[in-house]
């Protein structure tokens, strides 16, 4: 009896060791506000943008989350941020994205009832469907995926907006010719 409980310990203590290394290679969630997703913007500016919002309780998020660890391991240079949307606790949405190799990425987590006004600061169209991503272009543009990705496509417009950035960045003499005798877009209403 005595060997049996040992050994219960044992394994009880083993587990939470390994929960805890776990945790703590895991970058904190910081905490998501009507405020976060201008400040996640203006942070990464200028440059090739995913925005991944997902939740503890969709098991489609859960399932791409690994998928997501994959996608940020093969292309580091990207710059992708996550964004749990529910009041799950905070250590298990750090445990979960440890696992599934996003421990280190930049992470946020709604900290209060994710409600409309939360919601609109992300996109004033969004109703609140999850997992969602958001591919945002150097210039602003924003493509907006419903549902699971195809890291493929995903993959291809990330190559092929960071190509352009490149371009627009470092045009050649001609095509700095080009950009100066462009008048102004007009804006119609």
């Amino acid at each position: 009896m005595k060997n049996t409980l040992k050994r219960v310990l044992s394994v009880t203590f083993a587990f939470a060791s390994i929960c805890n290394a776990i945790v703590a290679h895991a970058a904190p969630l910081k905490p998501f506000t009507m405020q976060s997703f201008a400040e996640i913007r203006a942070r990464h500016a200028g440059r090739p943008l995913v925005v991944h919002i997902w939740a503890m309780d969709c098991g489609p998020c859960l399932a791409e989350l690994p998928k997501w660890g994959e996608f940020a391991k093969e292309r580091p240079g990207v710059d992708l941020v996550l964004v749990r949307f529910d009041q799950a606790p905070r250590e298990a949405s750090e445990a979960r994205l440890a696992r599934s190799g996003l421990g280190a990425v930049e992470s946020w987590g709604v900290v209060s009832e994710p409600d409309d006004y939360l919601r609109a600061s992300v996109d004033p169209k969004w109703i609140g469907e999850v997992p969602r991503t958001l591919l945002i272009a150097p210039d602003g543009e924003v493509t907006s995926i419903r549902g699971t990705v195809d890291f493929r496509r995903v993959g291809q417009w990330v190559d092929q907006v960071a190509h352009s950035a490149v371009k627009v960045a470092a045009p050649s003499p001609s095509r700095q010719t080009a950009l100066r005798d462009k008048s102004p877009p007009t804006r119609s209403n």
